[in-house]
């Protein structure tokens, strides 16, 4: 059975500072390196930024319930919405030769995360997983 810690937030940016402590903290208790940490903290950050930028349209008090799993070999988060579904197609980072302000969180998201999956349009809402392998515990 997986160590599982299910946080509940709403559609605030305010709010994400203490999502990202929550998910620094379990990350420390999964086992990964400081660097490894602050990377999926940053990850994790960005894509519920997205939820609240794009799902949301910057609407207020909307729920993003996020779903901790430490697993043997892996920590995976799964981030729920149920803002507008994006188009699973249209979801790409650009170009990093691009040079100008945003647009590259969904490549920090897949260059940090080993595995990304998202799922939309389902009536449970929209389902982002993120999961990151673990070091091997001696």
């Amino acid at each position: 059975m997986p160590n599982t810690i299910k946080l509940h937030i709403t559609s605030d940016p305010k709010f994400l500072r203490v999502l990202r402590a929550a998910i620094g903290q379990v990350c420390s208790l999964a086992g990964l390196p400081r660097r490894q940490s602050s990377m999926v903290v940053l990850a994790v950050d960005e894509a519920c930024s997205n939820v609240i930028k794009h799902a949301y349209k910057g609407k207020s008090g909307q729920p993003i319930i996020i779903i901790c799993s430490i697993l043997p070999t892996k920590l995976e988060i799964t981030i729920l919405d149920h803002g507008e579904p994006a188009d699973a197609k249209m979801i790409k980072s650009r170009r990093l030769d691009d040079i100008r302000p945003g647009g590259l969180g969904i490549h920090l998201i897949k260059s940090v995360m080993d595995e990304v999956c998202y799922i939309n349009g389902t009536e449970a809402g929209n389902r982002l997983i993120l999961c990151k392998n673990l070091p091997e515990r001696k």
